[in-house]
């Protein structure tokens, strides 16, 4: 239930509270932006597009709070714990939550909920569960089938939203593999194409069984074997220069670099004895002629180990390397994708082989899921039909409260194709008096008939799916005289179990309300400004008066006015 919403520098309104609180309160007002803003107010709350025209002009945001309570441990309260908002519940097992927005003449919206900033979803989330809103918008969108058949299936209660659940859930699985086997038999032959061709690959690569880095390894042998006679000059010739084995004149007059070295440790070492300074230099000379032995035979292993046949050697590897360009050029771009477009490739392949299986697996499962979506569909239909003919006696049991005694509703049910919402197409119809033909709402009922057919509806629904608070948004256009009393008659019994708020340009309404508030229009000569006041006695009947004949000083009207009144509470109030 609303208890209060506070608006500040929205639209025309400068600054109002609004007083709602339990039962049936009134809005009235004269025609203008005032009214709307009010409702304005109440949207944005509720999670709407906020849009920065609705800033009073020459201020810097519009805000707008409302203050709720709700039951501290119901669904409310638990989302409004998840955004990180407080709700201290009361002593009675109720809440209070604060909610508000605020919207920037630059276009940017902030939401809080339960005194902390959340994100503007979160508002629209709690919305449904917190208030519904009717107007001309949704007079207009009761003419849709998708419209009445959710208005018959909120009727239809638990029962059928268990049933609905289930079929949902039915349904999309029956899609689902329905999408996959079509896809499947579609594309059967070119995925047979695509298995011939990946086992023409598989085969080809195995027999040339790659190994990762190979192509690196054989280029390194290639270059060596390109290169092997020079490879050769160049070993034997660093060979002699260190340690000849051949005369002294193959490394030049001075030796070779082993003997220069001994000869000059043998020098050293005939006078070591007379200067130890020289001891060190000698160790040296000993360690570097241990190298250069070192050095001299590993020349002399890599001379021996040059293949002299090395050009037998190249043709193999060159063959190898021509096989292994081969497969990256087709499977590449790198060796070490061939060899892992093999190992992805078998487990591909074993998938395409499984086609026929699965093909034949899953026809199974979609013929067993249609059925069971088909004996689902049945059930929702039984459902909506015995829905249907209670909810046609009900709403045409309030529609006789409501000044329309002849007045029948009929609520067709046919079938139509597979839906996520079933199989049914539901229709209501209006039959205004005996004898006429039973017409759908969106071409035989006038807009007075379609607001009180409206309401009709909703204070049936609120029997079975209650709902916290109802506005009105000016849900009694075209109607008026006894059709208007009706409507405001029905609305306070409507209060009795909810809360429920109405704008309204109507007295007869208006008169039966528990709580009225008047929006009033002020200017200083530039600006024009809009308050909202609670009225009590004399002063409401003075806005009842003026909602009668435009006047509040017709004593006519203001006597009227006292009467409306009288008759709505049985007494002067």
């Amino acid at each position: 239930m609303i208890e209060e919403i506070s608006i500040r520098d929205l639209g025309v309104i400068g600054e109002a509270r609004l007083p709602l609180g339990p039962g049936f309160t009134a809005l009235t007002g004269e025609t203008g932006a005032g009214k709307t803003m009010v409702v304005t107010a109440l949207g944005l709350l509720l999670g709407e597009r906020g849009d920065s025209g609705a800033v009073r002009s020459g201020s810097a945001q519009a805000t707008v709070e409302g203050r709720w309570q709700v039951a501290a441990d119901g669904p409310v309260a638990d989302r409004v714990r998840d955004a990180g908002g407080d709700v201290d519940p009361g002593p009675d097992g109720r809440a209070d939550l604060v909610l508000g927005r605020s919207v920037g003449s630059d276009g940017r919206s902030r939401a809080t909920v339960g005194g902390r900033s959340a994100p503007v979803g979160v508002l629209a989330e709690l919305a449904p569960q917190l208030v519904v809103v009717h107007g001309q918008s949704e007079q207009i969108r009761l003419k849709s089938a998708v419209a009445q058949r959710e208005a018959l299936d909120r009727f239809a209660g638990a029962p059928f939203a268990a049933v609905l659940g289930d079929y949902q859930d039915a349904f999309q699985r029956w899609q689902t593999d329905r999408g996959e086997l079509d896809v499947l038999i579609a594309e059967r032959d070119r995925r047979v194409r695509e298995a011939e061709d990946l086992r023409l690959a598989m085969t080809e690569i195995e027999a040339a069984a790659p190994q990762r880095g190979e192509d690196t390894a054989l280029a390194e042998q290639a270059e060596r074997l390109t290169n092997l006679e020079d490879l050769r000059i160049a070993a034997t010739e660093a060979r002699e220069a260190v340690s000849a084995q051949l005369s002294d004149s193959a490394v030049g007059d001075g030796g070779d670099a082993s003997a220069l070295v001994d000869a000059a440790r043998r020098s050293l070492d005939r006078v070591v004895s007379h200067d130890p300074a020289l001891a060190p230099i000698a160790e040296q000379l000993a360690a570097a002629s241990f190298a250069l032995a070192e050095i001299s035979g590993s020349l002399s292993s890599y001379l021996g180990a040059l293949d002299a046949d090395g050009a037998r050697e190249l043709e193999g590897i060159q063959e190898r390397r021509a096989t292994l360009n081969g497969l990256i050029r087709r499977y590449g771009p790198t060796l070490d994708d061939v060899v892992d477009y093999l190992e992805s490739g078998s487990t591909r392949l074993l998938e395409l082989d499984s086609d026929a299986d699965r093909i034949e697996q899953l026809g199974i499962e979609v013929d067993e899921g249609l059925a069971r979506v088909h004996e689902l569909a049945a059930r929702l239909t039984e459902l909506r039909r015995a829905a249907a003919a209670r909810l046609e006696d009900a709403v045409s049991a309030e529609l006789r409260e409501l000044a329309m005694p002849d007045a029948r509703l009929t609520i067709e049910v046919t079938e139509r194709d597979l839906t996520l919402t079933g199989q049914d197409q539901v229709t209501i119809l209006l039959q205004p008096h005996p004898g006429a033909e039973p017409r759908p709402l969106g071409k035989g009922a006038s807009g007075g008939e379609l607001s009180r057919v409206m309401l009709a509806i909703e204070v049936v629904l609120a029997g079975s799916d209650p709902v916290p608070t109802f506005v009105f948004d000016e849900v009694d256009a075209g109607v008026g005289g006894a059709s208007a009393t009706e409507i405001g008659r029905r609305l306070a019994r409507l209060a009795e179990s909810a809360q429920v708020i109405v704008v309204t340009h109507l007295a007869q309404v208006a008169a039966f309300s528990t709580n009225h508030l008047v929006v009033e229009k002020g200017t200083d000569g530039s600006v024009t400004t809009s308050n909202v006041r609670l009225v009590h006695a004399d002063d409401r009947a003075l806005e009842m008066a003026r909602l009668l004949s435009g006047s509040p000083d017709s004593e006519h009207a203001l006597a009227h006015a006292r009467e409306l009144l009288e008759q709505a509470h049985g007494q002067w109030v």
